[in-house]
């Protein structure tokens, strides 16, 4: 795994917008088309802002979710009321190229059926994403795959409905679509993940970070999250 660490939160985002650009356009040229799935947090809104301002060809670019929580749509516990305040608003994306995870559906299983058929549409069968960022949970959790739920061990399905954690049930890409994406991009920033960043970077399989593939991955951190073996910039 490649990592960076960089001095700041905000020094941070602005290098993991430029590393999503920069493999946005790779994509593209390529393979015609860029598939990117997010994940939520408060840094990556900083990522997602200034992923606006980027130089990518955004009509060939298509937005997933890593994961969602199931609340009201608007609601500030979903992701996608972020994504939509800190990128959607500033660029030019269709509605089409917007695919947000269906956690108001009534049936969360077949939902889950459903976004992993619109994967298969346009990443392959199994989904191969381009590019797949992911945030690290104090707890060791990413995407919503966290200690203890049974998603952590789904291994024949792209997409998963969880059990409840901090208050909502989820739907998270399963560990198998994670690992299959040809780049993943880990944002780390807080000193409150040091202990875990330590473990993630150690490919600790107690933690569910830590199980996540690593060979095509690369690790953006800031200095109070820190990372061991660094070459810090």
């Amino acid at each position: 795994m490649h990592i960076e660490v960089l001095p700041d939160a905000e020094a941070a985002a602005a290098r993991a917008a430029a590393f999503i650009a920069a493999q946005a356009r790779a994509a593209v040229r390529a393979r015609g088309v860029f598939c990117f799935a997010a994940s939520g947090g408060r840094t990556p809104w900083l990522m997602l802002r200034r992923l606006a301002d980027e130089d990518i060809p955004w009509a060939k670019v298509h937005l997933f979710q890593v994961d969602e929580r199931v609340a009201p749509e608007g609601s500030a516990d979903r992701n996608l009321t972020h994504i939509q305040e800190s990128l959607l608003a500033h660029v030019r994306l269709s509605r089409a190229q917007v695919h947000a995870m269906p956690v108001a559906a009534a049936d969360l299983e077949a939902a889950a059926r459903d976004y992993a058929a619109q994967l298969v549409t346009l990443a392959g069968s199994p989904p191969v994403l381009d590019l797949v960022h992911l945030g690290l949970g104090a707890d060791g959790h990413t995407a919503s795959l966290v200690p203890g739920d049974a998603v952590l061990a789904v291994a024949d399905a792209a997409v998963a409905a969880t059990g409840p954690y901090m208050g909502h049930r989820r739907m998270t890409l399963t560990r198998p679509t994670l690992d299959r994406a040809r780049c993943i991009l880990w944002l780390v920033t807080g000193s409150e993940k040091a202990a875990m960043l330590e473990k993630l970077c150690a490919a600790d399989a107690s933690i569910p970070a830590g199980r996540i593939a690593q060979r095509n991955a690369c690790l953006i951190a800031d200095r109070a999250a820190g990372a061991p073996d660094a070459r810090r910039t």
